[in-house]
């Protein structure tokens, strides 16, 4: 799926901008729609950042991700073993996040015969009724263009309810090792100590990191960490790592007046 161009979109930042110098209003309602359980966790530091201000998030994860699991992991061989194992890993990860328990919900989208969610009345109903209950000001998502199907699915569901329902937010699309291409708004820089938080929420997710040692020779932390390593060298920040992300405005919110570099 080819993500759209928004070139009409009067309130797109006139250049990239550091997330932590915008001049959020507070408290923001901020809803993260997960393709998978660890999605949340890839952007950690961005998400970190907001909980510390009081921010209120809200996590739905979409899919069990029962696919990304290893036949015979943890005894794990059949769906329901694997969909309960990656949900156990999600809730432990979010235990050390900080997340309220009653904040973190799994929808468990019906899949279609290849496991990815479809698009129907009743996946985009499910998407409905977990968005328009908490208006969030913020949609955490990963971004559209990418090879991964479900995350693909996760946009176009979300894209479709919102433009639906006139849903007044705005969408930050993250960038994912699938991403194919995107534009970079926003950014957030972490620092090593940072790295470091974020590694060990990543590690939360064992199914993850021993199916990326097993078939990659590094863990699930080392390769989302050498993104932000990557965006950070590339956008010539001072910190080390960096969250990158893509701005996407529905009915003009008033979430975030400027930017200190706008």
């Amino acid at each position: 799926m080819k993500h759209p161009a928004h070139k009409d979109n009067a309130l797109m930042p006139a250049r990239p901008f550091d997330l932590t110098k915008a001049l959020w209003r507070s408290p923001l309602t901020v809803v993260v729609l997960a393709p998978h359980p660890d999605d949340f966790d890839a952007i950690g530091a961005t998400l970190r950042f907001f909980h510390q201000r009081g921010d209120a998030i809200h996590l739905a994860v979409l899919t069990t991700g029962a696919s990304g699991v290893e036949d015979g992991f943890q005894d794990a061989y059949d769906d329901a073993a694997k969909a309960a194992l990656r949900e156990d890993e999600q809730r432990a990860s979010c235990r050390f996040f900080g997340l309220l328990p009653e904040r973190l919900h799994f929808l468990r989208l019906a899949p279609d015969d290849d496991g990815n969610p479809r698009l129907d009345d009743a996946n985009h109903a499910r998407i409905r009724d977990f968005l328009l209950p908490r208006q969030p000001d913020l949609v955490f998502m990963p971004h559209g263009n990418d090879s991964n199907v479900t995350h693909q699915r996760t946009y176009a569901l979300f894209r479709t309810v919102a433009m639906k329902e006139k849903l007044q937010t705005r969408a930050i699309l993250n960038k994912d090792a699938k991403t194919i291409a995107m534009r970079i708004d926003a950014w957030m820089p972490f620092d090593d100590q940072t790295a470091a938080w974020k590694a060990e929420l990543l590690r939360f997710h064992r199914s993850q990191q021993q199916r990326n040692l097993n078939t990659r020779g590094h863990g699930f932390d080392e390769r989302v960490l050498a993104i932000c390593r990557q965006s950070a060298q590339e956008l010539q920040i001072n910190e080390n790592y960096a969250e990158v992300f893509e701005l996407e405005h529905f009915a003009s919110p008033d979430a975030v007046g400027s930017s200190n570099q706008e």
